[in-house]
């Protein structure tokens, strides 16, 4: 059988401390090796990183200034039928990418018995012709790390898989270049911008799979100061789809980012089995929500 190739497009700046860790996770893949290709975007490093990442891959780019760009520069440079792309403090469980392809290959019908034990890679849920012709995915995170700010920032995590809080993860490559990738005039609301124009390509879904977020040097006063630097593309990001859309409200208006999200769907159940956990979350978004009014009223 004639499986997809998929390009992992890992960004990078400085992260000698991470670097190797993500990559043998892609490296410890079920998906076949062969059919994975890896390419490190680092934007001017002065550490060690591009070292270590040449231990895993000769497909090394350098790109700036910010995420967006590198992750276009490096699309635009893979192979690949799909695209992963990473940040470089994540890691990923052992079945990410079969799980991915297996949900975007095209709807087919059931093999027979003799086909499905040839079959090898492909999976059970390939074997049942259940796939599901997706063109994106939604890829649960986990936020790991020791600190009771890290135990926060998992439980609040939670709450916003496949919601319009999130963003897809993996795409079929020929739809993220006829949506011309991420906009490089936004940093930080880019990841929405995207998601939202992904989704009318075609049909995204959420697999059971997870990734996992390294957080353990968090820095509530550094945290903070990132989300602000993030809010200077609110207004653009705002002006793009104008201010009364209703995933605009929902993505930056008060009821839902700190209500509608954390109860829909029975997820209010998990706030009240976690009172400490719950206290924490609201402590945070509470100070992320005065970091934006701080960086408002500086613009």
């Amino acid at each position: 059988m004639n499986l997809p190739s998929v390009s992992i497009i890992i960004t990078t700046k400085n992260e000698e401390k991470n670097i190797k860790n993500c990559l043998q996770s892609i490296k410890s893949q079920s998906y076949p090796q062969e059919k994975i290709e890896i390419i490190v975007v680092d934007n001017n490093s002065t550490d060690n990183t591009v070292e270590l990442a040449k231990k895993f891959t000769n497909k090394i780019l350098n790109k700036g200034p910010e995420r967006s760009a590198q992750r276009n520069f490096g699309v635009e440079r893979s192979s690949g039928k799909y695209i992963l792309y990473l940040d470089t403090d994540m890691v990923l469980s052992e079945k990410v990418i079969e799980e991915c392809v297996n949900k975007c290959l095209p709807r087919r019908k059931p093999t027979c018995p003799v086909a499905s034990a040839s079959a090898g890679w492909y999976g059970e849920a390939f074997l049942r012709g259940e796939n599901e012709g997706c063109v994106a995915l939604y890829i649960p995170e986990r936020i790991v790390g020791n600190s009771f700010w890290v135990r926060v920032r998992d439980f609040e995590r939670g709450f916003y898989n496949a919601t319009v809080i999130d963003c897809v993860r993996f795409v079929r490559r020929d739809e993220f270049l006829k949506i011309d990738g991420f906009d490089e005039s936004l940093t930080g609301p880019e990841d929405w911008d995207f998601d939202r124009r992904i989704k009318k390509i075609g049909k995204v879904d959420i697999i059971d799979g997870s990734l996992y977020h390294n957080e353990e040097e968090f820095n509530l006063k550094r945290y903070l100061k990132k989300k602000g630097y993030y809010s200077r593309s609110f207004t653009k990001y705002i002006k793009k789809w104008g201010k009364d859309d209703i995933i605009i409200r929902k993505q930056l208006g008060f009821w839902y980012r700190y209500l509608g999200v954390f109860l829909e769907k029975g997820k209010w159940k998990k706030l009240l089995r976690q009172p400490l956990l719950a206290l924490g979350l609201y402590s945070l978004r509470f100070l992320v929500g005065i970091q934006y009014l701080i960086e408002g009223r500086r613009r």
